[in-house]
């Protein structure tokens, strides 16, 4: 049989739509196996050939597992909100909705012509009003949700305890106090403001040097009304619940430091001359004898009263260039330290030292209390400040274990120390506190019980973690469910949902801040029965709304009275698998979990955490070309002459380099395309066949073509009649077989794809020397062959008379007794040196294996005569003949 991939694929994949040979019931007699792809965008340019990589590997599994007898859930779905589809509604007038539909049916298609197991009955869209009603109800959950701090969870906002002082005060005062403890609440916040593009930028949006990456125009600071979550009351069960996941430790690490749990204390400094407190938050109070200089961010809230009056404007101007530069630039990439004087001081509390307060970028208000106390001589930032200007600098950490100069320098307030060491400098008579030569561990507990001793500081955790700002002033985004009344009142619409967006003509924002919504004025101006007037919430909710809870849509998607069935979510939860790229390893991820958790407070869920195994696979990169001065050159301006390669243009000869793939640089490979000519199959292997799955690798057609001569042979060769024989199979042929089924089914298990394959292609090899294989035999390698390359091994199966599709056949079970050894080949050496080797059968006793081995032609050569002194037996592993 040829190898006519383009009628065998989409022959079986009408099939498959045609009897819905994927749709998932919810049979909870069977065990379950919950794989899931993380939630693609549909963007114009469609897919390219990195998007199969994880849709590939999940949708081996999937196979596999539904031939091992489990009920498998594999959906598939659209991130359809989000900036790009409203950029191109401003630029062409095209409405979103239009743009979007037509980006998920083109990234719809290209699944499907991949021979893609997915469930497409339970395909959801996050732009569907059936979806995004239930986005808007799990929105007012966290409204109406507060954070029980003694229980360490959610609860219900009817069951927060009201203090009596705080009733005393009136209604008022009860919805404020309400108001600051819902995990959902409406303030004012300090954002990026792009007004090139009229939005909020994410902090991930602004690059270093202050510009918006969409745009590059330049963003500033503002203060506008916004929606929040208090995600960080979750912190620390955030921290906890990765310790049962199986997910790679990078991603692990990289969300502790997300959340950036510290440990340290909150110190009160008087200011000179006042009674007013300055509180700092430090990891190091053992190092208060050291502090020499205090430092507040530029958005310390106490900053207007701080300030002396002949320092104000040069503060204010301060701090206007501070709100031009990002966080990342103000921290990390602030090498250039700078800052000014307030003019006040605060008085050191553990020696009564006056020191001066500052102003300086490098302190960020999200982190600790916004204002820090300076240790210059050991605290590398702290360092770099005072030099630049001449601070003193007090070591109060003897560096005993430093070398002899940099002990000298340290001493001297002339370096810097950051590691461990013994007090010196570091008692106070009048303060009663010493705590010379004692070591960190022990200076840290001592300082600590001496603050909460004097009421003037006490032990602290601190998490990074910020609140989650959760407005975006944009229209292709899911509506709040928000009327801000009249009189001030914030109503949540909970009964009539969901809340659907206007249509728009005009999708550009205003220019005060607000999204395209505040222009749809019938939309936007409700009434309600006693004349009382209310705005509907113009921002929208940001992309990560959709996606942080569809997996859980996915298990009930046709649902219109509840979010799921409660039954149902609990056979499917969690994720059994779920894999996608490294890039989602903080936002998406954290915000997923953080919802889950809420959601698993008010008895929604079952499970505490959404997704117990995690993986990520590699990226897929593309060959590139660049000219001797590194200029870049696009693919299509490149020609191959014996193994090098030249500028069309210019002749000259450029470097190939691996790239990721770019529309500029025209080396974006289309999978349509790569189908067209070798078939999905070939497809679906090669992107396994490069190399293990979490690794990055290039993109190379020599390696499509390998494996497409692979697919053919095993097609002309198992697809031919004449070949498939009765009897009994030949020996060789049917040891491998058995070999070849646990092999494939382990890589499977342990997403070894590359290997799995290989395996197949040995088993191939074998059976096409043999020139004949028993029926029994090939329709087990057409078993074996279906996670992979499905159409074909489909076809195969259809050819032995099989009528009912392979996708249910049973994997098969390998007939381990066939691969019980009954003899041993032994290396035998001489003098240590390895001569011939030798088979012996398993049971045979030493003396027996001894005779043979001197009996042995080779054994005489090397004996020349002579008697050996032993003979050194080891079973199954070595026979030493000692001379």
């Amino acid at each position: 049989m040829d190898y006519k991939f383009w009628e065998i694929e989409p022959k079986w994949q009408a099939y498959w739509e045609e009897h819905k040979t994927f749709k998932t019931e919810n049979d909870f007699s069977k065990p379950k196996y919950y794989i899931l792809d993380m939630f693609p965008y549909p963007s114009g340019a469609g897919l390219h050939v990195g998007h199969p990589e994880g849709y590939t590997a999940t949708d081996i599994i999937s196979r596999y597992k539904r031939m091992k007898g489990f009920n498998v859930l594999h959906p598939m779905g659209w991130d359809a909100f989000g900036l790009p589809a409203e950029q191109y509604a401003i630029q062409t007038g095209t409405h979103p909705a239009i743009t979007t539909q037509k980006n998920c049916d083109n990234f719809r298609r290209q699944i499907k012509t991949l021979g893609l197991s997915y469930d497409w009955d339970r395909e959801i869209n996050t732009t569907d009003p059936k979806y995004f009603k239930w986005t808007q109800w799990i929105f007012t959950k966290l409204y109406n949700t507060w954070f029980d701090a003694e229980q360490g969870k959610g609860r219900p906002i009817s069951e927060l305890p009201i203090p009596a002082e705080v009733k005393a005060e009136g209604d008022a005062a009860v919805n404020e106090y309400i108001s600051k403890k819902r995990l959902a609440y409406y303030d004012n916040a300090q954002v990026w403001w792009c007004p090139n593009c009229k939005t909020v930028c994410a902090n991930e949006e602004v690059l270093t040097d202050g510009s918006h990456e969409k745009c590059g125009h330049q963003v500033n600071r503002k203060n506008l009304k916004q929606w929040l979550l208090r995600i960080p009351h979750y912190a620390q069960r955030l921290l906890e619940g990765l310790d049962e996941l199986d997910w790679p430790e990078g991603v692990k690490d990289m969300q502790k430091n997300w959340i950036g749990k510290s440990t340290g204390a909150e110190v009160d400094f008087t200011l000179e001359g006042t009674e007013q407190k300055l509180r700092v938050y430090t990891t190091r109070p053992d190092t208060l004898f050291g502090a020499t200089y205090m430092v507040i961010s530029p958005e310390h809230p106490m900053m207007s009263e701080l300030v002396a009056d002949d320092k104000k404007t040069e503060v204010e101007q301060y701090i206007k260039a501070a709100s031009l530069k990002s966080d990342l630039d103000r921290t990390e990439l602030n090498k250039d330290k700078t800052g000014v004087f307030t003019g006040r001081y605060a008085i050191n509390p553990i020696n009564g030292a006056k020191i001066p307060v500052w102003v300086a970028d490098y302190v960020l208000m999200g982190y600790g209390t916004g204002a820090i106390m300076a240790v210059p001589a050991h605290d590398t930032r702290d360092f770099e400040f005072a030099e630049k200007f001449e601070i003193p600098i007090t070591c109060i950490l003897d560096p005993k274990d430093a070398d002899d100069e940099t002990r000298e320098k340290v001493l001297a307030g002339k370096a810097c120390w950051t590691e461990d060491g013994a007090y010196i400098n570091s008692a106070s008579d009048a303060s009663g506190i010493d705590i010379n030569g004692l070591n960190k561990k022990e200076g840290i507990a001592k300082v600590i019980s001496w603050l909460e001793e004097k009421e003037i500081g006490k032990a602290t955790v601190n998490f990074k973690l910020r609140d989650w700002l959760f407005s975006r002033q944009r229209y292709w985004g899911e509506p709040f469910p928000v009327i801000h009344w009249e009189d001030g009142e914030i109503e949540l619409v909970e009964e009539d949902l969901p809340v659907s967006l206007p249509d728009l003509e005009k999708f550009e924002p205003g220019e005060g801040g607000e999204s395209p919504l505040a222009n749809a004025t019938d939309w936007l101006t409700v009434v309600d029965k006693n004349g009382r007037k209310g705005r509907r919430e113009t921002n929208t909710m940001p992309q990560w709304a959709g996606s942080c809870w569809y997996y859980l849509r996915y298990i009930d998607p046709k649902n219109d009275e509840s979010i799921f069935d409660p039954k149902v979510e609990n056979y499917w939860m969690p994720v059994d698998l779920y894999i996608g790229g490294a890039e989602h390893a903080v936002l998406h991820l954290l915000y997923s979990r953080f919802w889950h958790k809420v959601l698993y407070d008010l008895g929604i869920v079952s499970t505490n955490e959404p997704f117990k195994k995690l993986f990520n696979q590699g990226m897929i990169l593309a060959f590139a070309y660049e000219t001797q001065a590194g200029a870049k050159v696009a693919s299509d301006l490149v020609e191959e002459k014996d193994g090098k390669y030249f500028h069309t243009q210019t002749g000259e000869e450029l470097r190939q380099i691996v790239a990721k793939m770019s529309k500029s640089l025209k080396n974006v490979i289309n999978p349509d395309d790569v189908v067209q000519k070798y078939g999905a199959d070939s497809l679906r292997l090669y992107e396994m066949f490069m190399g293990p799955l979490d690794d990055t690798k290039p993109w190379a057609e020599n390696g499509v073509k390998g494996v497409f001569g692979f697919l053919g042979r095993a097609c002309r060769f198992f697809g031919n009649m004449d070949n498939i024989v009765d009897g009994e199979e030949d020996t060789e042929v049917l040891k491998l077989l058995q070999q070849t089924i646990i092999k494939v089914g382990e890589d499977i298990e342990n997403l070894k794809f590359n290997t799995g394959i290989s395996a197949l292609m040995v088993f191939n090899n074998l059976a096409m020397k043999k020139g004949k294989v028993t029926k029994a035999t090939a329709e087990t390698f057409a078993k074996i062959l279906a996670p992979y390359a499905p159409h074909l091994a489909e076809e195969l199966w259809q050819l032995y008379g099989n009528n009912n599709t392979l996708a249910y056949a049973a994997w098969p079970e390998a007939d381990t007794s066939l691969l019980v050894e009954d003899s041993f080949e032994y290396p035998v050496s001489f003098n240590g040196k390895v001569r011939f080797k030798l088979a012996m059968p398993l049971d045979a006793p030493k003396d027996e294996i001894e005779k043979t081995v001197l009996a042995h032609d080779q054994a005489q050569k090397w004996l020349d005569g002579k008697t050996p002194k032993k003979v050194i037996i080891v079973p199954k592993k070595i026979i030493n003949v000692v001379l």
